[in-house]
């Protein structure tokens, strides 16, 4: 298969589509990539979200990355299965989280699990569970450098909570977690310039830990767009996740990251409605939709624009299609493939330009009893 047309396996006729392929040669370069920008795979917490699945936990294990980030308890439980060594739920548990937060610790003690906390009443159920538990609690106390989606912000009361945390018995505190996922800017000097300014006061707020005696045993930071420019301070880890798949999004937002494709979309024409029109069968419930048009990016197809879609349709308007035959299949990358690969549960895989079976994507479901082993 030539790399221009690295995505198109032979054997697709029997193949239902829409449907999600997995590339694992391309898989396998991404996490050398990854290895490669941070110097050292023992600084790598990936985040499982993107792919959710078995395999490629395996193959990164087998890299030498066995620290992983999730956002979801079936995640977690994932994880756990997979022997990871550490497993970080990176979503703060109101109460009903933790009870099985701790199932989970419990179930899988060859993993550890840990998660984060912004605020001192969440500090103070977690610290409650923890003691009626008879288990300690590991946390991460998570910092808000300018997401203003969770977090709490660098300062004085960051300190006390940090404080809080190293104070309780039933607490272990491992460090602080920092996630600049509004830092996504296409150019690499300025994206540069606001991580850089972002981390300014989490670096400042180290200090002030430091004055009242404490340490801060490590510092997680970034996400895919910032993780290579955090690879440049050594005392950090890293945490990427887009980056072991990619998707059309970030190749278009992010040219100087070496990363390739590694999973696409199949999608048939099923209609040509009218002169100049065809519908495929790449449906909101298919793909990533929760931006606006393009939301593909065509791997075999020119020349046509996305005007509308709906449950199961995505209808395209072209310069032509009188060649383009009921049943062509069209190959496509996601704008947004983390959201995308949730749509499925299993992925087809393509190994030298063939179909060979399929992997599931078994942390769909927020529930851990809904895995699929």
């Amino acid at each position: 298969m030539s790399d221009k047309n690295w995505y198109f396996p032979k054997n697709t006729d029997q193949l239902i589509s829409p449907a999600l392929l997995f590339y694992p040669d391309r898989i396998r370069y991404n996490i050398e990539q990854m290895i490669r920008i941070s110097g050292d795979a023992r600084r790598l917490w990936t985040h499982v979200k993107t792919h959710k699945n078995a395999e490629i936990i395996g193959m990164q294990i087998e890299a030498g990355i066995d620290k992983f980030k999730c956002s979801t308890l079936s995640e977690a439980e994932l994880l756990g299965r997979c022997d990871a060594k550490e497993a970080l739920l990176a979503m703060q548990p109101t109460n009903v989280h933790l009870e099985t937060y701790l199932k989970l610790a419990k179930s899988y003690p060859g993993t550890g699990f840990s998660t984060l906390v912004d605020n001192e009443d969440t500090l103070t159920m977690i610290g409650e569970q923890a003691r009626a538990s008879g288990r300690k609690i590991r946390l991460w106390l998570d910092i808000n450098n300018g997401m203003n989606r969770t977090g709490i912000i660098p300062g004085a009361e960051a300190v006390n909570l940090f404080e809080s945390m190293n104070a309780d018995p039933w607490i272990e505190c491992l460090g602080i977690h920092v996630y600049d996922g509004h830092i996504h800017d296409p150019e690499l000097e300025i994206r540069a310039k606001k991580c850089q300014k972002a981390m300014q006061p989490v670096m400042e707020m180290l200090d002030a830990i430091a004055s009242r005696g404490l340490e801060v045993e490590k510092i997680i930071a970034g996400g895919s767009p910032t993780f290579a420019l955090h690879a440049e301070n050594k005392s950090l880890d890293l945490s990427p996740g887009t980056t072991l798949l990619w998707d059309a999004g970030y190749g278009k937002n992010y040219p100087d990251l070496p990363f390739k494709p590694a999973a696409a979309l199949l999608s048939r024409v099923v209609s040509k409605p009218s002169p100049g029109m065809a519908c495929t069968d790449l449906g909101h419930k298919s793909v990533a939709s929760e931006m606006g048009f393009p939301r593909i990016h065509f791997l075999n197809l020119d020349n046509c624009d996305q005007i509308s879609q709906s449950e199961e349709h995505l209808v395209l308007r072209c310069e032509n299609t009188e060649d383009l035959a009921i049943g062509s299949p069209i190959f496509a990358l996601p704008l947004h493939i983390c959201p995308t690969v949730a749509k499925y549960d299993k992925a087809a895989i393509v190994v030298e330009d063939e179909v060979d079976g399929s992997w599931w994507i078994s942390a769909r479901n927020h529930d851990p009893s809904g895995i699929k082993k």
